[in-house]
């Protein structure tokens, strides 16, 4: 789960890392009234779950009140397509006003999973405020990695090393060791999937300060990180992923055109690759996880249905803590209910098998049934509408 760059703020200010004043407005009013609290120039940046926003022309520094506020009304209610929205964008519906800062140096620092490893590794380098892939593209030698032991955590040492490989000096290296330790503990505390200050800032007077935050948890662990989930915008979200988690299935939305619907996250990527191989795209990802009943597969129905190119319905279960026959009197009833008109493989395997697969036959659907996925993705591909199937 991603959140907006003021809520990452204002987690990281709450274990010690320095972050500029700001306030949040949702009107071009309350941006104005913001700037004269703030006093002197102000930073007016769109909130969006996403990066590249300066870039796109979704951050300005304004030095008077009166373009803070033109700046805003132009602002909210825009759409703002960024190298990482997609064609789509996204919607405009806050922004943070922060005072502006002397910025005389600006560094990269990010915490991230390494999976190789098995670690929290620290990424980081002396040349901030430039989209880290292209900075590891141009200059890979800039940026210094450390991985952390989860025994002994982040130690001082690790710390100040880093400070010095990245050039700093005197009363730099305590605040760079305070604000290093402070994001470890964000990101171990809160179970965060990333941590990202870009730029962390030396300003002219010398000290640090984090101009931008960026922060992303684990989806999973969020039933005990109730302040956490409550950060979640599900307006930022795509509409057919915000429905399926308040259903409480896994989605995942794509551009094909054969919607998944599947119990387990490995099996479902098995099937999307075998969608891959016979010729054909996945519209989705989307797992019901165990235990689905009828009720659970109508839902998961309705969801994939909600991506108007989905031309074909893929139904893979391998059924063990699930039952086929649940599985299958739920592709029934959703096929009953929604008025379904377009083909709907099903293939079935494990737990009451048989009972399932003679509910198919039985129901006098024109529902097409597989013995095996690679069937299944094959009969998905030509069941495709005419003008995709040709492509």
């Amino acid at each position: 789960m991603d959140i907006h760059e003021h809520q990452a703020k204002s987690i990281l200010s709450d274990f010690g890392v320095p972050v500029p004043r700001g306030h949040l407005a949702f009107s071009p009013e309350q941006a104005a009234h913001a700037s004269r609290q703030l006093g002197g120039p102000c930073v007016v940046k769109a909130q969006i779950h996403s990066g590249g926003r300066g870039a796109a022309g979704g951050v300005k520094l304004c030095r008077t009140e009166g373009e803070v506020r033109s700046f805003a009304a132009s602002l909210l209610g825009r759409t703002l397509v960024t190298k990482q929205t997609g064609a789509a964008g996204k919607r405009v519906d806050r922004l943070w006003i922060e005072e502006a800062t002397d910025i005389a140096q600006e560094i990269y620092l990010g915490f991230v999973l390494d999976r190789k490893s098995e670690r929290i590794m620290i990424v980081a380098s002396g040349h901030g405020g430039m989209e880290i892939e292209d900075l590891a593209a141009t200059d890979p030698d800039s940026l210094v990695r450390m991985v952390i032991d989860p025994a002994a955590g982040l130690v001082d040492y690790q710390a100040r090393e880093l400070a010095f490989r990245l050039g700093l000096s005197g009363k730099q290296i305590g605040q760079f060791v305070t604000t290093l330790r402070a994001c470890y503990r964000a990101y171990r505390d809160l179970d965060a999937m990333m941590v990202e200050i870009n730029p962390l800032a030396i300003t002219g007077s010398g000290d640090l300060v984090a101009l931008d935050a960026k922060m992303s948890f684990d989806t999973n662990a969020l039933y005990r990180r109730p302040q956490v989930a409550a950060l979640r915008d599900p307006g930022q979200e795509d509409p057919r992923e915000s429905s399926a988690h308040d259903n409480g299935l896994a989605y995942v939305g794509l551009d094909g055109d054969i919607g998944c619907i599947i119990n387990g996250a490995g099996l479902a990527m098995a099937t999307m690759d075998m969608i891959k191989l016979a010729g054909g795209e996945p519209a989705n990802f989307l797992d019901i996880g165990g235990g689905a009943s009828p009720e659970r597969v109508v839902t998961a129905f309705r969801t994939v249905l909600t991506d108007p190119n989905v031309g074909v319905i893929l139904v893979n279960i391998f059924a063990g803590i699930n039952r086929c026959d649940w599985i299958a009197k739920g592709v029934v009833q959703a096929y009953e209910e929604v008025g379904l008109t377009l083909p709907v493989i099903v293939r079935l395997s494990g737990t009451n098998v048989e009972e399932g697969r003679e509910i198919i036959r039985t129901s006098g659907l024109p529902l097409l049934s597989a013995d095996t996925l690679a069937e299944a993705a094959k009969l998905a591909v030509r069941a495709r509408p005419t003008p995709l199937a040709a492509e």
